[in-house]
């Protein structure tokens, strides 16, 4: 994958996580902001790959003490989502926790799946075809996993 895709990649996972944000209802901790901001930061080329990991592990630090399952899963996609700087793929963790604190919410997982797909498809077709197909497959497993600790 180009450095040019990563980023483009990196600001799909974190318009995801932005997209669910507003379900956490007391208001962000100032961590997950800030791994928002340091997503941003990286996919402009003004962050080092270190600072969004750390960003990354404070997110799910604060992941860890909240109670509310919807609260943890918008949590760990934005931890999620900053690590895409370490690892493309962690774009796909931010989606699917994003669609479980949709589906946890009693929202629309259908709605929220088309909402991402849509802003998908502004990247290069084979990035989409990429994580259409990679997100099918872990999506699958994702599922299951969480459904065996529910």
């Amino acid at each position: 994958m180009t450095q040019e895709n990563h980023r483009l990649l990196m600001r799909w996972a974190r318009e995801c996580c932005q997209h669910i944000l507003p379900l956490i209802k007391s208001g962000p901790d100032d961590r997950l902001a800030y791994a928002l901001s340091v997503a941003r930061e990286w996919e402009e080329g003004n962050a080092k790959t270190g600072k969004a990991m750390n960003a990354s592990r404070e997110a799910h630090a604060v992941a860890r003490i909240l109670t509310d399952p919807v609260e943890v899963a918008v949590a760990r996609a934005i931890g999620q989502g900053v690590a895409t700087a370490h690892m493309a793929e962690h774009s796909l963790g931010a989606a699917l926790y994003g669609l479980m604190a949709v589906k946890l919410s009693g929202l629309s997982v259908t709605q929220e799946r088309e909402w991402q797909y849509e802003r998908l498809q502004q990247l290069p077709v084979d990035v989409v075809e990429l994580v259409r197909t990679t997100m099918s497959e872990k999506g699958k497993a994702f599922i299951n996993l969480r459904e065996a600790f529910t």
